[in-house]
């Protein structure tokens, strides 16, 4: 699994058309709110055009990519917080993910009603950030309250997470997310237990209409400004054309892609932004039984990449064998590349590099 990203965002914003486009799955989608009601899971696989290259290779009997979880969440609304449109719910559904879609609305349509009457991108951003904030600080608020009985016991780990939800706290209060608060590793740890809805990276996501694929329309500009104070990205997406481009074949596709001037589908444009939000990479293992793209964090060492196959590889990890994925194409595959000395042989501190052909020695 790459990652599980939880699609947020007001009623009527483009959610569930954008969800159904990406992953087929044939959520409901509706002119009406609350329209999801319980989320609707879909697993995609995550595009990437090295694999058919690597497979041109190898010619394997299977391709298989990495996937990504996308999870639909039924439309938030102001009063979320305190349980308003079911939203206790709903907000349960996000403290399940590791990363936020944010869907924003940036396209003026008549027949489509906003339900706060007209489109203000910044307000509908602001109206889901105000019901996660609130309900972080309930659950801190709780959390805090039970901890400082406990921590008269003078435990110590106790009383660590307790000073850093404060200081947490403090930065909810001022109308910013938890992510917002400079955290260094230990106090990273000491509330690692604690799940906060707002310390989740965000992706936003500006839905726009069909003749502004290029994003310029003032209330895409709104989000681009929003998302830099909160160190965000922004993937540019029109619902109704993925919508399309979903029903198409390969070919057709890129066929529509190219008229269209793009060069990537909405889709791909998210997974890339969701990876970089998240540090996240991939690296292929390549034979001819099967490619595979396995995602792990970027900075991992070649014994946890290991372990992402199976525990037992990264418990019993020797050495990997590396090719650079540049040089494992241009050198016709691993043969090649062991004859032009491509191929390396690294240790348990080889930091994996995205893109790298790996090849596990392990003892059993």
């Amino acid at each position: 699994m790459g990652f599980k990203c939880g699609i947020v965002g007001l009623p009527n914003v483009g959610k569930s058309t954008i969800f159904n486009a990406i992953t087929s799955a044939g959520a409901e989608s509706a002119n009406y709110p609350f329209c999801t009601i319980e989320p609707n899971v879909g697993v995609v696989a995550v595009p990437d055009a090295r694999m058919d290259v690597l497979a041109s290779i190898v010619a394997p009997k299977e391709i298989v990519p990495t996937s990504m979880e996308f999870v639909d969440i039924a439309g938030l609304v102001r009063g979320a917080s305190q349980g308003e449109g079911l939203g206790n719910q709903f907000l349960g559904h996000i403290r399940q993910v590791d990363a936020i879609a944010h869907i924003v609305r940036c396209f003026e349509d008549e027949n489509v009603v906003h339900v706060d009457g007209d489109v203000d991108p910044v307000r509908d951003i602001e109206v889901i950030q105000t019901e996660l904030n609130l309900a972080d600080m309930d659950s801190i608020d709780r959390r805090i309250e039970r901890g400082k009985k406990q921590a008269r016991s003078g435990d110590k780990k106790l009383q660590a997470e307790l000073q850093v939800l404060e200081k947490i706290a403090k930065t909810l209060n001022d109308g910013l997310p938890a992510r917002a608060v400079a955290l260094d590793d230990e106090e990273r740890s000491a509330i690692a237990e604690v799940e906060l809805i707002t310390m989740k990276p965000v992706l936003y996501v500006a839905n726009v209409a069909e003749d502004d694929l290029d994003g310029k329309h003032p209330f895409v500009q709104k989000v681009r400004d929003h998302a830099v104070n909160d160190k965000a990205e922004v993937v540019i997406i029109c619902g109704k054309i993925e919508a399309e481009i979903a029903e198409l074949d390969s070919d057709e596709k890129n066929e529509f892609l190219q008229e269209l001037g793009l060069t990537e589908a909405g889709l791909d444009r998210m997974v890339h932004a969701g990876y970089r939000l998240l540090g996240l990479i991939t690296y292929f293992t390549a034979g001819p039984k099967e490619v595979r793209a396995w995602t792990v964090s970027d900075g991992a060492l070649a014994p946890q990449a290991a372990g992402v196959i199976h525990t037992d590889f990264e418990k019993g990890f020797i050495r990997a064998e590396v090719t650079a994925y540049n040089d494992y194409v241009e050198s016709g595959g691993e043969s090649g590349a062991k004859e032009k000395g491509l191929l390396r042989l690294e240790g348990k501190e080889y930091r994996v590099v995205d893109g790298d052909v790996m090849h596990f020695r392990f003892n059993v």
